[in-house]
């Protein structure tokens, strides 16, 4: 099949939402330290721009990407999509 048929057959999908999920880093912390969390506090993350952080769509890994900091926020450019981890 080709790219052109192959987008012909999906393009009425073309609006369906999907999740994005861009997971930065995990922290772990004891109920004590929860408990002590409030508007303010902040979470010290281990990754810094330029790491690379996975790619998933609908829970399902699709690719990696590296961080980033783009106008004062933090993004994640695309490196590599493909269905292999």
């Amino acid at each position: 099949m080709t790219a052109i048929n192959r987008d012909r057959e999906i393009a009425h999908l073309s609006d369906v939402p999907l999740e994005v999920e861009i997971e930065l880093d995990r922290y772990t912390a004891t109920i004590q330290d929860v408990l002590q969390l409030a508007a303010g506090s902040i979470l010290t993350l281990n990754k810094a721009a330029g790491e690379p952080v996975e790619i998933r769509i609908g829970g399902t890994y699709v690719g990696v990407g590296e961080i980033i900091a783009f106008n004062d926020n933090a993004g994640v450019r695309i490196s590599d999509l493909s269905a292999e981890q």
